[in-house]
Parts: structure tokens; C-alpha cells; sequence
């Protein structure tokens, strides 16, 4: 089963941040060997820092059906299982609709029953699953939180949503967002600005060179090849070039 793995940071550290992580992932062309490790990387850290988090897992469709790529532990990964034999829960939803799906009581979650059945089993009472992206912008799997408290997870749920809904993250002076949940927010914060960035300069390709949405994603990611810049930096850099001196 996939159990994540401990990996070193892409640049040979130890000591990359679950912030800084997101955005390097967001940074990163989606068939890039580098998505698994920063999937498993994603897991480790979100264990490590989020104190409402007691468990976590990365779902993704990989070829005919969902898979777990990395889990913190067996208990996550049974979770996960019961959803993909149902082919219905919070993290294939939040895959589908590209949206964050909080569950902050499990125990009055009707919905899914083979989710509910496992997860009550096991103890939890709340979770919460994240769609994640790389370079192109489409959610390619979604991070999955699971907790045995619901007055922890609350906070979370919530600061999550109002992300993905193109808010400002709660401030941290908020007694109920302790540390990591800011901490959390503001990489899913950094991560959906360097998917703005990498999507306008897409735009820009396809309305000035007529391409398709493809073509100009490909085009970016030559560029990029060539600079030897992230993705990010080099769609940046292409935006800077049309605004022109400021």
C-alpha cells in the first residue's frame, strides 16, 4: 500500500516549509517526476505542522482508477479505500468539482456511507480534503486531513474554504487559527497566486500567438526549458515583458 515515504526536499534539504512545498508543487509541470515527490512531501508536512490533523493522505486518478499516492499512516489509507469502493466521498468530490470539501462532523455525514461506516470505525470525527495543483492549473489530487477533533478542525475547514473562495486568509491574531492553520492558508494562498500568474501568461500566448490553451501551456513550459526558470518565474517574467516599464 502507499505509505508515504520521508524524501528530502528537490534541492537536497530537510527543511522545506508545508508552505513552501504547495508553491513549489503549483511551480511544477504536471508531468514532472518531481509531483510524487512533493505529494509524499505535502503528506509528511501537513502531519508534522498542522495540529488539527491527526492523519493525512494524497488521492489522484492514475490511470483507470483513484489511487492514495501517500499516506501518513494504514488508518488514512482505509479511509480512502472505503471511498474509491463506493466511488463516492469527500476527497473524489473534491477532485471532481476543484473545491475543498470539509466534513466537520463525521458522525452526521449521511451522504457518503461508506466514508462515514470506515471513518467512525477508526475513531475520526472530522476531515477535510484539498484539491491540489501543479503548472497547468487543474487539480491533479487532493490532500486529505482527517482528525479525531472537531473543535480543531473547524478553524481549519473554514480558513480552507474562504481561500479557495479568493479571500485573504484569516489573520493570525484570530484566537481559533493558531499557528499552522496560518501557516497552511498562506501557502494555499501563495500556491493559487502562482497559478494566477502561470495561467495569465498562458493568456497572453494564446490571445498574441493564437494558440490553444495547450499549445500556449507548452509553449510556457519551452521557455522555461530554455531560461531554466520555474515556471512561475518565467510566466513572471512574461508578464513583466508585455506591461512593459513601469
Amino acid at each position: 500500500m502507499p505509505i508515504s515515504q520521508h524524501p528530502d526536499t528537490p534541492d537536497g534539504s530537510a527543511s522545506a516549509s508545508l508552505a513552501d512545498t504547495l508553491v513549489a508543487l503549483a511551480a511544477t509541470p504536471d508531468d514532472a517526476s518531481l509531483i510524487d515527490v512533493h505529494l509524499a512531501q505535502v503528506v509528511r508536512l501537513s502531519v508534522d505542522t498542522l495540529t488539527a490533523a491527526d492523519y493525512a493522505s494524497i488521492t489522484a486518478w492514475r490511470g483507470q482508477g483513484y489511487t492514495t499516492v501517500a499516506a501518513s499512516s494504514d488508518l488514512a489509507w482505509a479511509v480512502d479505500q472505503a471511498q474509491y469502493a463506493d466511488e463516492a466521498g469527500p476527497c473524489l468530490h473534491a477532485l471532481e468539482e476543484a473545491a475543498p470539501v470539509g466534513v466537520p462532523d463525521i458522525a452526521a455525514t449521511m451522504s457518503w456511507p461508506g466514508f462515514y461506516r470506515t471513518a467512525h470505525e477508526l475513531g475520526l470525527h472530522a476531515s477535510l480534503s484539498i484539491p491540489l495543483f501543479a503548472g497547468s492549473g487543474r487539480p491533479i489530487a487532493v490532500l486529505n486531513l482527517y482528525s479525531h477533533d472537531t473543535a480543531t478542525m473547524a478553524p481549519l475547514i473554514a480558513g480552507v474554504r474562504t481561500v479557495y473562495t479568493g479571500q485573504p486568509p484569516p489573520t493570525g491574531n484570530r484566537p481559533d487559527i493558531d499557528a499552522s492553520v496560518q501557516h497552511l492558508l498562506t501557502g494555499l494562498t501563495q500556491a493559487l497566486t502562482v497559478r494566477d500568474t502561470i495561467q495569465q501568461a498562458t493568456g497572453v500566448l494564446m490571445a498574441r500567438d493564437h494558440h490553444t490553451l495547450a499549445e500556449a501551456y507548452r509553449q510556457l513550459r519551452l521557455r522555461a526549458a530554455d531560461t531554466g526558470l520555474s515556471l512561475a518565474d518565467t510566466a513572471a517574467a512574461l508578464l513583466d515583458g508585455v506591461a512593459g516599464p513601469h
